[in-house]
């Protein structure tokens, strides 16, 4: 047994796979290697990985279909390995429910760094979920959970801000990425500011060099259609057009 986080690197260049299997194993990481989703597929049926590093241009089936598999059928963070200024890729990466992206050639210390980010947002965020009884009433979804467990309502849904977990009226666990539960945690801190886009990425996330960088509108699109009613008319998250987001708590809170 280790302490040691478990990450699969998963790049149809072997090269690239030993260096950065070779270079994370020497700063305190469990490190697996996969030359593509089949691999991939074997490996995470033999370990409980905390993080898959998944390239995005592979033979075969490529990373995007990967990621796409791996979030429907587990919470593993993911983070996207992109070729340079290949904005598609980060965009429908994030979209599908990555938790970050790096562009080749990337730095491995920056790697690292990355890697333990995503790490320490996920880190409190993977805790068993206490099972909902159906006769709970929709009111009181803090009756599944230990005593003591705050929640905060979100639009439709409520937010446990220290488990970081979006939770539903009857006690059940929403899916929520590390860098969406970011997002929710600023704006619950800034109600009714509204905060620009760039605001927003410098205080929920890394601010990168891209200057076409839309995580910020796929975050928000897919938080709406989690918590809003009507996502086609948002009253939690709203558009200020020409300025970014305002946050609307509304009368629940």
């Amino acid at each position: 047994m280790t302490d040691k986080p478990c990450i699969i690197i998963v790049d149809d260049e072997e090269h690239i796979r030993e260096m950065v299997a070779d270079y994370l194993s020497g700063q305190g990481f469990a490190t697996h290697t996969a030359n593509g989703g089949t691999e991939l597929d074997h490996k995470m049926a033999q370990l409980s990985p905390a993080l898959v590093l998944l390239d995005v241009n592979m033979p075969g089936e490529d990373g995007l279909s990967i990621a796409r598999r791996l979030r429907a059928a587990s919470d593993v963070a993911v983070i996207m390995v992109t070729a340079a200024g290949d904005v598609i890729d980060k965009v429908v990466g994030l979209e599908i429910g990555a938790d970050d992206y790096v562009t080749k050639p990337f730095d491995l210390r920056e790697l690292k760094a990355r890697i333990r980010a995503v790490l320490r947002r996920f880190e409190s965020g993977r805790r068993p979920m206490a099972s909902a009884q159906p006769e709970q009433a929709a009111a009181e979804p803090a009756a599944a959970f230990a005593p003591g467990t705050e929640l905060v309502s979100f639009g439709k849904l409520y937010v446990d801000r220290s488990g970081r977990r979006l939770i539903n009226a009857l006690g059940g666990e929403e899916p929520v990425t590390a860098m969406e539960f970011d997002l929710i945690e600023v704006f619950l801190q800034n109600p009714y500011r509204v905060l620009s886009r760039d605001r927003l990425l410098d205080l929920a996330h890394r601010k990168n060099d891209d200057p076409f960088d839309r995580s910020i509108d796929i975050r928000v699109t897919r938080l709406r259609k989690k918590i809003e009613e009507d996502p086609s008319k948002p009253q939690t998250i709203k558009t200020v057009r020409g300025a970014g987001y305002m946050y609307s708590p509304g009368k629940k809170n």
